[in-house]
């Protein structure tokens, strides 16, 4: 003979979760978004759910897992809203969320082409790079271009881009490039920003700079950075992100740290090269 189960009036609220297939936390959360009516409590103090409470549990995991939010599943069990807007608002987020996907797995799928942390930025940036031998990019590069996607977007980061490849092409700018960097390291808190070694150290950026373009121009990369106006014109809805923030805005939150010697160099660099910008022009 089998025994014959009665079903319970009222269960706590592990049981309750149990069945429902969530977790006591969880259905807290609900009682205190006004999701779920909180019910009575017994005589131990505790929580009581009841037949109406459970159903209201496993409608709330049926509309979890298709994947509409708390916010709106208030709407739907309110039958003075049209149970359309909820559906049109899930809708579009389930066509973001396939966007997000789709880049995603583009993002993997260039890392696994490239081999580097280089397949992370943007392809603009990707393709201008990737037939580059793996050593031929330093850390260092990849952090510069990373900076410079964030603050002028992925068009900004692939025009940086052809300074890159002709440090990696050039061994002769590539170890000037290494001596000035030493020389920027040096100018520490100890050194004056007026000390005439800065004024020095500016002029050889500068031409550093200069040596660098003529190589630029040399291998015909200015006229690929042309082009990429023109690709990133027709791929910049795809590509564009966190658009909010402006250069101006991004450039004043990124800390760097550099002595008041180094800035006052880099400050004597930047108007070397517009000066001798104007001149030339």
């Amino acid at each position: 003979m089998y025994p014959s189960a009665t079903p319970p009036r009222e269960v706590k609220i592990g049981d309750a979760a149990a069945f429902a297939g969530t977790t006591p936390r969880a259905i807290r959360h609900y009682h205190q978004i006004g999701l779920l009516p909180e019910p009575g409590r017994g005589g131990d103090g505790r929580r009581r759910y009841g037949y109406d409470d459970m159903i209201r549990l496993l409608w709330i995991r049926k509309m979890s897992e298709a994947g509409i939010r708390l916010d709106d599943m208030r709407a739907a069990f309110d039958e003075a809203r049209d149970v359309d807007d909820v559906l049109g608002r899930l809708e579009e987020t389930l066509a973001a969320q396939e966007a997000d996907i789709k880049r995603q797995r583009a993002a993997v799928q260039r890392l696994r082409a490239v081999g580097s942390p280089l397949g992370l930025l943007s392809p603009l940036v990707t393709d201008r790079l990737s037939h580059l031998p793996s050593e031929a990019l330093r850390p260092s590069d990849l952090d510069a271009l990373l900076v410079t996607e964030r603050i002028f977007g992925p068009l900004g980061a692939a025009v940086q881009a052809s300074v890159f490849i002709t440090l990696a092409t050039h061994p002769g700018l590539r170890a000037e490039a290494d001596r000035l960097d030493a020389a920027d390291a040096a100018l520490d808190d100890t050194v004056d920003p007026h000390d005439l070694q800065v004024e020095e150290l500016a002029a050889q950026h500068c031409a550093h700079h200069k040596a660098l373009l003529q190589a630029i121009e040399a291998a015909g990369l200015d006229v690929a950075e042309e082009k990429l106006f023109e690709i990133y014109d027709a791929e910049a809805s795809a590509e564009e992100e966190d658009a909010g923030m402006s250069a101006f805005e991004a450039v004043t939150k990124m800390p760097y740290g550099f002595s008041a010697a180094r800035t006052r160099c880099m400050e004597l660099t930047a108007r070397l090269i517009a000066a001798d910008d104007s001149a030339g022009s």
